[in-house]
């Protein structure tokens, strides 16, 4: 195993865990690693939001016929769950969310004025991975997938996702991400992709027009694409150098034709929307798994489980330490008293080496109601009033990104092409 394999790692922090009599590929999550989870849903919903998307909640299952629909079941069944019989129906586990989404967008009738409509959600899939490629969080066989679906027009086909590559590029920034390199996943010989060259024609020259307007480099790779479309597929590394796929961009002209999705349009026809594909962090699983191995348990720190470990010299600065405690968590930041029971100073100062924030009071900064900040990279600064220095950590949390104090330098976008 790599020095910083999740898998230890996961383990090691108390991130989540695997158990034989829940079965393999279905891991679970303990509560330091619930926080990550969490945190990295809320902000992704928070940017989804800010970018006009709207949230849904939809069904893990669905009936085997919604599937023979989208055409997961002819392209797709070898990574589905066999069917369940209920009630004289088949029931399947869902392997994706688009077919629900473009049910939900056909439950009423559109008009163009509401188009792009962008339709998002963080929603469980399942996806029938054989037992030997199943390894910690990377492969697994219950997926929580930040999914979304742009129904839109033509014409507004690369805007759209321009914008999602744009708001890919810039969770990157706040995690620490930095992508192996950005893929134009086209078909490939054989019978796994819908027949339209037309529209595989054309859904490759959108998505070429957006590649190269943001001006990323990239490389095509036949035989990668989805079986309805080609994607933009955003290529990560572990640290052995194996390359997965975190975030996808995808141009869909065949979903909307084979559920019959329509929009009224200026000239009061129906007309046929396209759908955008877009996930900006992909699964939840595999995100978290990469954020372990990228920066070894020190997480950005609005990202860390715990965000500012206090510690007080002796047993006499306990009230203050625990008063700060109250104070972070009224301004929403995760903090945690480290005690002097719990070894001496320095013993602590090691043990909490991953917080982003480690406060020391001693008996001087007890007296004046200060605190001694020293930062996980090894900085120590002067001493500040403890609400000044919960207000700071505050704002530099919420600016996300790496950088743990005001005077950090702004992450630049960490794409191959701003590396040169």
């Amino acid at each position: 195993m790599q020095m910083h394999d999740h898998r230890r790692l996961g383990r090691e922090l108390g991130l989540f865990g695997t158990d034989p009599l829940i079965g393999a590929g279905l891991p679970y999550w303990l509560p330091d690693g619930a926080t990550i989870r969490h945190t990295l849903e809320e902000y992704i919903r928070t940017a989804e939001r800010r970018a006009g998307y709207q949230h849904v909640y939809s069904p893990v299952l669905g009936k085997r016929e919604l599937y023979e629909i989208s055409g997961h079941w002819s392209h797709y069944s070898d990574d589905m769950f066999p069917p369940m019989d209920l009630g004289g129906e088949q029931v399947v586990l869902r392997p994706s969310l688009c077919p629900h989404h473009a049910i939900i967008y056909r439950s009423r009738s559109h008009s163009y004025r509401e188009l792009p409509l962008r339709m998002a959600e963080v929603g469980g899939m399942y996806r029938s991975e054989p037992s030997g490629v199943l390894g910690g969080l990377t492969r697994v066989r219950a997926i929580q997938l930040n999914d979304a679906h742009i129904f839109c027009t033509l014409e507004q086909v690369a805007e759209e996702a321009g914008g999602a590559l744009a708001m890919i590029r810039q969770a990157y920034r706040d995690l620490g991400i930095v992508p192996a390199h950005y893929r134009l996943s086209l078909p490939g010989p054989g019978g796994k992709y819908v027949a339209a060259p037309e529209l595989w024609e054309r859904a490759t020259a959108l998505l070429t027009e957006v590649l190269d307007a943001a001006g990323v480099e990239y490389e095509a790779a036949e035989g990668e694409a989805a079986f309805y479309g080609p994607k933009i597929d955003v290529q990560i590394a572990d640290p052995a150098g194996r390359e997965s796929t975190l975030s996808t961009v995808q141009v869909d002209f065949h979903q909307p034709e084979r559920f019959d999705l329509h929009y009224i349009g200026a000239d009061g026809g129906r007309h046929r929307p396209v759908m955008v594909h877009r996930s900006i962090i992909g699964s939840v699983e595999r995100a978290v798994a990469h954020l372990i191995e990228r920066h070894g348990g020190a997480f950005p720190a609005w990202l860390a489980p715990t965000q500012v470990a206090v510690l007080p010299v002796s047993g006499d600065e306990l009230p203050q330490a625990e008063d700060l405690v109250r104070r972070c968590a009224e301004h929403g930041l995760r903090a945690e008293v480290a005690a002097p029971e719990d070894g001496s100073l320095g013993a602590r100062v090691r043990a909490a080496r991953l917080v982003p924030y480690q406060a020391v009071i001693g008996a001087r900064e007890a007296a004046a109601g200060q605190v001694a900040l020293r930062l996980r990279d090894g900085r120590r600064l002067p001493a500040l009033p403890a609400a000044e220095a919960v207000t700071r950590i505050r704002a530099r949390v919420d600016a996300r990104g790496t950088g743990l104090w005001h005077e950090d330098a702004p992450e630049g976008d960490p794409s191959p092409a701003s590396r040169g």
